[in-house]
């Protein structure tokens, strides 16, 4: 079993200014991404962080994972590791207007996302939406959810010897917050159930 979205999207909707964005969503219809910058100290150094953040939009499931820049590679590679976690792929992806994605940093209708990102939503089969700039209420639930991390996750400092022991810590707390969590113990919130199945 493959988990994954309904369908494939080969471009990319604008939710901008006059669009409407729902407050309530469907299992398994959409996630929400974004960037922060964050600190760790990593083999005894203090070091600024890029971190990817995650939510699914149903459950509200979360997943966080740090790098040490904003690359391509480093934001497929935390939508791997996002949509393992969290159990499958739905259908639409939220976004910032994130440099990856928009490819001449245009706005509303005219947006193109670049080959490297319609490649990854390809692979992934979702439709990846892009939100203006400076506009949190468009994906408000991951501009919290970015706050949130500051006071659960990053305060105080973590201290591991390695990136990938931070990342593993990470992905533990994610679930244990989740599983702790308010929405997590209404039926058929599950973070698991976030994303729906389907056969390849």
């Amino acid at each position: 079993m493959r988990e994954s979205g309904s369908g494939a999207a080969s471009g990319a909707t604008d939710c901008g200014r006059g669009a409407f964005v729902p407050l309530a969503f469907l299992p398994g219809e959409a996630f929400q991404f974004d960037w922060s910058e964050d600190w760790a100290i990593i083999a005894g150094e203090r070091t600024k962080l890029q971190v990817a953040h995650f939510k699914l939009s149903y459950s509200r499931a979360f997943f966080l994972r740090a790098y040490p820049q904003q690359t391509h590679e480093m934001l497929f590679d935390a939508h791997n590791h996002a949509f393992r976690v969290l159990g499958g792929v739905p259908r639409r992806g939220i976004y910032d207007n994130i440099a990856h994605g928009d490819r001449q940093g245009r706005r509303g209708k005219e947006r193109q996302v670049n080959a490297r990102f319609a490649a990854m939503v390809s692979h992934f089969l979702f439709e990846a939406g892009f939100c203006n700039p400076a506009s949190g209420w468009e994906k408000g639930q991951i501009e919290k959810n970015v706050q949130d991390a500051r006071h659960r996750l990053w305060q105080p400092t973590p201290n591991f010897p390695s990136l990938a022991a931070l990342n593993d810590w990470l992905e533990a707390r994610c679930l244990e917050l989740w599983a702790g969590s308010r929405t997590a113990r209404n039926p058929g919130q599950s973070p698991r159930l976030g994303a729906r199945k389907r056969s390849t």
